[in-house]
């Protein structure tokens, strides 16, 4: 079981976990916590909340984790398909209730949606400046006509006010590490893109881009539709 599941599958059997650590490129280890990922509406930040009233039509939840987003969507209604990488967590979504659950990365899903969505950042999953435009390319097989891409992300600029940003690479371009228990996981990249970076790959790659909401704390809600 991968190290994130574990912890998050200990959580769910329990209602408690031994503290996740996130390592990073960037500075000293943060603590994950867990209870996070299982959370309703009641706790969910507004951003999130208009993301899935915005949802329409068949919908993909990329990188769903436990399924809070699914469960709602489908309490609505939306037929709405959820996958993740990690077995784990997917085996929670489909105990907690969500009906379409599927161990499965997005780079060869073979499906069409109406609304392709990825929330907490779910589009860092894309890893680089180049993955994200790749995935951009590579996303419209999946939408229907009409369809719409919906994503949140951050401008972590201010990570670097105290320090040069990188030289070598896009400064919003970082790599992290599960640790739980003592195990650590893999090293896996990923971006946070800022608004006139996502305006500027969405236009060279045949989108129209829309800033939908802003929470005053460098964290946007966006929607891509295919330009016409």
């Amino acid at each position: 079981m991968d190290v994130f599941g574990k912890a998050l599958t200990d959580v769910y059997r329990t209602g408690e976990a031994d503290t996740l650590w996130l390592h990073n490129s960037y500075g000293e280890p943060e603590e994950m916590p867990v209870e996070f990922f299982f959370r309703d509406d009641e706790d969910m930040p507004v951003l999130e909340l208009q993301a899935l009233h915005m949802c329409s039509g068949k919908v993909l939840d990329i990188g769903a984790g436990v399924g809070s987003h699914a469960l709602l969507l489908q309490a609505f209604n939306i037929d709405v398909t959820a996958i993740d990488i990690s077995e784990a967590a997917v085996n929670i979504m489909k105990d907690r209730g969500v009906k379409k659950a599927f161990v499965q990365d997005i780079f060869s899903y073979q499906q069409k949606f109406d609304t392709i969505l990825l929330l907490m950042n779910g589009i860092g999953l894309t890893g680089t400046l180049p993955g994200f435009k790749e995935f951009l390319i590579n996303i419209k097989n999946l939408l229907n006509p009409g369809g719409q891409v919906i994503f949140d992300s951050s401008d972590i600029a201010y990570l670097y006010e105290d320090m040069p940003k990188p030289l070598n690479q896009y400064y919003g371009e970082v790599s992290y590490q599960y640790e739980y228990k003592g195990e650590k996981g893999n090293w896996f990249n990923w971006i946070y893109v800022d608004e006139a970076t996502i305006e500027t790959i969405a236009k060279e790659t045949g989108w129209e881009s829309e800033i939908i909401f802003e929470d005053g704390e460098d964290q946007y809600l966006v929607k891509l539709t295919l330009a016409q």
